[in-house]
């Protein structure tokens, strides 16, 4: 029977191919404690049934309970640092002795002070800090506050983007996964095709992906009314990494038509393009920008929005109001992951292994006809996999090849779109880890390449 699994956001949980995985563990304590898990937990797509069972976790690695070690090219984009990194525990530890909860209509220093390192890393007026306990929550507050700036309720966004899991944010989303089965979602969203220039509707346009930023355009006149579009600066499941040409473009177009541009970094803020924010590679200002996951430090749920300070007109509205919208923990671990980029220069070691990783993969494409194509930025790249170079069909069964060889190696990480290999290391990954990673992959390139 042929599989018809959606696999746009992420690998398959469900599949065959996950099943065979489970023969591999083959240690019926794990698979006692998986059944354990997919007994007491609701089913969903992309999660639960689980893939293995951790034990714990320390810099660039993740251990089961039988003591097998991941290289985690995945980390959920929590782990920038690494997973307990010892100058974010120590200062969460501290925190936790002062004040580890704040009530709602109180602040705290450490809020406070993580508001201000905010404002100060951001270009012009924005300045404006609201904190959400997690990266869909700030999507929320991004869509509410673009409505009461604009006086306006309709939103463009992208097919296939993911903003979060609720319901408002997977209306502003554009991923299958999220949205079927649910009924009506929330009114006047538009969606647009992303820029591509690997595949997509515009491909043969001749043009790289400009054809992508005038069609924005065309949906903002022929549909009037539009508040907001919202988007990824860089695509982090699939990584698609749009030209200087498009964000010149629809930034032009914001501006002509009064259209707020909230740009979603939540996956990629903090250092993985290079910068410590990824609009910085494109000179570009956003409106409104959501930050999440890796603010954290991968160590406590944090996330929030910047705006613009002309925006701070929602007094009178509840945009967030979280019970742990100011959490002290939250907020030391955000603040020691950002001092520990900047003191040592993190930004200019993913820049380093940037070139590193472009000269490799490049290698790799050379030697595989099975890697149709390579792209990323910093340390998050994307390599493509086609049955065929010349009619580009998507390699699907081969990258779930390649995944969970890697796996059994000792090698994990995500695949999006169903073939492609989506590789987003911890930013502290050792150049020496780096080599040996891509060896593995080399091996599972090799083993799929020659599946007939």
């Amino acid at each position: 029977m042929t599989e018809t699994h959606n696999r746009t956001e992420g690998d398959i949980n469900l599949s065959s191919a996950r099943q065979n995985w489970y023969s591999v563990l083959n240690d019926p304590e794990t698979i006692a404690y998986l059944d354990e898990d997919a007994e007491h937990f609701l089913h969903q797509s992309l999660s639960t049934p689980c893939l293995d069972v951790l034990a714990s976790c320390e810099g660039i690695y993740l251990t089961d309970i039988q003591g097998k070690r991941y290289m985690d090219f995945h980390g959920n984009n929590v782990h920038q640092l690494g997973y307990r990194h010892p100058y974010v525990v120590e200062k969460v530890k501290e925190q936790l002795d002062i004040l580890p909860f704040s009530p709602r209509r109180y602040t705290n220093i450490p809020a406070i002070a993580l508001a201000r390192k905010l404002g100060s890393l951001m270009p012009g007026d924005l300045k404006r800090v609201l904190f959400a306990p997690g990266g869909t929550s700030a999507i929320s507050m991004a869509l509410k506050l673009a409505r009461i700036v604009t006086g306006k309720h309709k939103v463009i966004s992208l097919w296939d983007s993911f903003h979060g899991a609720s319901l408002d944010a997977i209306s502003a989303g554009g991923e299958t996964d999220f949205r079927k089965d649910m009924g009506p979602m929330m009114p006047g969203v538009e969606r647009i095709p992303p820029p591509m220039t690997y595949r997509g509707p515009f491909v043969s346009a001749g043009n790289g992906d400009l054809a992508y930023a005038d069609y924005l355009e065309y949906v903002i006149e022929k549909e009037g009314d539009i508040g907001a579009f919202i988007i990824e600066t860089i695509r982090n499941t699939d990584v698609q990494i749009p030209s200087q040409a498009y964000w010149d473009r629809v930034r032009e177009i914001c501006n002509k038509h009064k259209v707020l541009l909230i740009l979603d970094e939540i996956p990629i803020a903090f250092g993985r393009t290079g910068r410590m924010f990824a609009f910085e590679l494109y000179g570009i200002e956003p409106d409104i920008i959501c930050l999440g996951k890796g603010m954290g430090g991968g160590v406590m749920p944090m996330a929030g929005i910047v705006a613009r300070e002309s925006y701070n007109v929602a007094q009178s509205v509840s945009l967030g109001h979280f019970t742990h919208e100011k959490s002290p923990l939250g907020s030391v671990a955000a603040l020691a992951m950002l001092e520990y980029i900047e003191q040592h220069n993190i930004l200019g070691k993913v820049q380093d292994d940037a070139r590193f990783m472009e000269y490799e993969l490049g290698v790799l494409k050379d030697k595989f006809t099975l890697v149709g194509d390579v792209r990323g930025v910093g340390l998050l790249w994307g390599i493509e996999l086609v049955k065929d170079r010349n009619t580009r069909e998507k390699a699907v069964k081969e990258a779930e090849i390649v995944m969970y060889e890697c796996l059994r190696n000792g090698l994990s990480f995500k695949v999006s779109q169903g073939n492609v290999l989506q590789l987003s290391p911890p930013l502290i990954i050792s150049r020496e880890e780096l080599t040996t990673a891509l060896g593995i992959l080399e091996h599972a390139l090799m083993k799929a390449s020659a599946i007939d």
